[in-house]
C-alpha cells in the first residue's frame, strides 16, 4: 500500500468516526487544569508563577484564559503543585 493509499484510508476512517459509523480505537482526554485557581491559592502574581515554572507571563495568561492548555511536563508540574502547594515554593527557590 502506498503512502497516498494509507493517508486516504486514514481520512476515510476519520470521516466514518466523525459520522458515527465507526467507533475510535482509542480516545485520549486531558483534564484541563485551572491555572488561575492554582495561582490564586498560592497568592502569587503571574510573573512569579512564570518565573518559577520557567515560562513566560504570556504563557501563564494564555493558560488562565484557556486559549491554550498546559501539556506534557507543565501539566504534570501544575497537577503536582495543585496536590502539594509547597512544591511551588521549592521550584521558586531554584
Amino acid at each position: 500500500m502506498s503512502f497516498f493509499d494509507e493517508l486516504k484510508a486514514s481520512l476515510e476512517e476519520a470521516v466514518d468516526i466523525h459520522n458515527g459509523v465507526k467507533v475510535p480505537a482509542r480516545v485520549t482526554r486531558y483534564e484541563i487544569i485551572d491555572v488561575k485557581a492554582i495561582r490564586s491559592q498560592l497568592n502569587v502574581s503571574q510573573s512569579e508563577m512564570a518565573k518559577a515554572l520557567g515560562t513566560s507571563v504570556d504563557t501563564i495568561k494564555s493558560w488562565e484564559t484557556r486559549r491554550r492548555n498546559p501539556t506534557g511536563l507543565a501539566a504534570k508540574v501544575l497537577a503536582t503543585i495543585q496536590a502539594n502547594p509547597t512544591f511551588f515554593y521549592e521550584l521558586a527557590a531554584h
